[in-house]
C-alpha cells in the first residue's frame, strides 16, 4: 500500500509489541511500518530489529509519550497515517477503506475506527458514542461528524496533522486527542466515525489505572483552560471535578494541572466561535 503508512508507538511491552508487529506485518498490501520506542529499557527496541528488521525504527532515549507519534508522522512519506499502539491493531481492509474515504474527502482530517475490545470482538462503548454524536453532519462527508477520537485506533491526513502540531509530549497519553480535534476544527477541518474502518484493541494488562485516571483528568483541566472560553472552561472544569472521586489521585491531578498555569496561559489559544458551540453541544449531549 503507498498511500497509508503505520505509525505505532510503544514503551517497555515487549511481548505486546511483538505480537502487534506480526499482525501489522501480515495486512493485505504489506503497509509500511514506523516504530517509535519511547525509552523502553525492557529491550523491545532490540527486538523490533531483530524480529522485524522491514520496520522502520525510531529509537529514542526519553519517553515521548503521545508525542512519539509525531515524530512517526514526520518520518512518514504517504499522505495518510494509521496509528496503532502496541496493543491495537487494524483489521484486513480497513486501511485501504480509509484511504478510499480520505481519497474522496479532501477536508477530512480524521477518521475515527470502530473498535473490537478483546478475543470476543465486543464493541467500545466509544464507537456508541461517537455514533450518537449530535454534530449536524456536513453535506456528502461520510460517517458521523465527531470532535474526538482514540489516537491509537485512527487514521488522520498527515499534512492536516502536522499543521496543527500533532500531538504534545507534555500531554501524555490520555486525553491527548482533544487538542489534536479542536485544533483541526478550528482550522476548517472535518473529523467522521467511520464504522467500516475496523480496529482491534487488546489492552494490555500492563497499565497504571491510576496513573491514567490523573492524566486523563489533568488533561481534561488543562484543555478546558487552553482552549474553552471562560464560561465554558468554568462549566468543564465543574464538571470534571464532579465526575471524579475525592481521592488523592484527583487531588494531585489537580495540583499538577495548577502548576502548570504559566504553560496554560503561554498555550491559551481559545477555539472560535463555531467549534466553541460544538464543543458545548457536546457537553449538553454528555451531561
Amino acid at each position: 500500500m503507498d498511500r497509508v503508512t503505520i505509525v505505532m508507538i510503544t514503551r517497555n511491552r515487549c511481548r505486546e509489541a511483538d505480537r502487534t508487529l506480526g499482525i501489522l506485518g501480515r495486512l493485505p498490501g504489506r503497509p509500511p511500518v514506523i516504530v517509535v520506542d519511547n525509552g523502553s529499557t525492557d529491550g523491545t527496541a532490540r527486538m523490533v530489529a531483530r524480529r522485524h528488521p522491514d520496520v522502520s525504527l525510531i529509537a529514542l532515549d526519553e519517553n515521548l509519550a503521545s508525542g512519539g507519534r509525531t515524530l512517526g508522522v514526520r518520518a512518514a512519506a504517504t499522505p495518510y497515517v494509521a496509528f496503532s499502539d502496541d496493543d491495537s491493531w487494524w483489521e484486513p481492509g480497513a486501511l485501504e477503506h480509509a484511504a478510499t474515504v480520505l481519497d474522496a474527502h479532501p477536508t477530512l482530517a480524521v477518521v475515527a475506527a470502530h473498535i473490537l475490545i478483546g478475543a470476543e470482538g465486543r464493541d467500545d462503548p466509544v464507537c456508541g458514542q461517537m455514533a450518537r454524536s449530535p454534530l449536524p453532519r456536513p453535506a456528502q462527508l461520510p460517517g458521523t461528524p465527531v470532535l474526538g477520537f482514540l489516537a491509537g485506533m485512527s487514521v488522520v491526513r498527515r499534512d492536516a496533522y502536522l499543521s496543527v502540531g500533532g500531538f504534545d509530549r507534555r500531554v501524555g497519553v490520555g486525553g491527548e486527542e482533544a487538542w489534536v480535534a479542536a485544533d483541526l476544527a478550528a482550522a476548517g477541518w472535518h473529523l467522521s466515525y467511520v464504522p467500516e474502518v475496523v480496529a482491534r484493541h487488546a489492552p494490555s494488562p500492563q497499565r497504571n489505572l491510576d496513573g491514567r485516571r490523573r492524566t486523563e483528568l489533568r488533561n481534561a483541566l488543562w484543555f478546558a483552560w487552553t482552549r474553552r472560553p471562560p464560561a465554558a472552561a468554568a462549566r468543564a472544569t465543574a464538571a470534571a471535578l464532579r465526575s471524579a472521586p475525592a481521592d488523592l489521585v484527583t487531588l494531585r491531578s489537580v495540583a499538577e494541572a495548577l502548576r502548570s498555569w504559566r504553560w496554560v496561559a503561554r498555550t491559551r489559544r481559545p477555539v472560535p466561535p463555531q467549534t466553541a458551540a460544538a464543543l458545548d453541544l457536546l457537553d449538553r449531549a454528555a451531561a
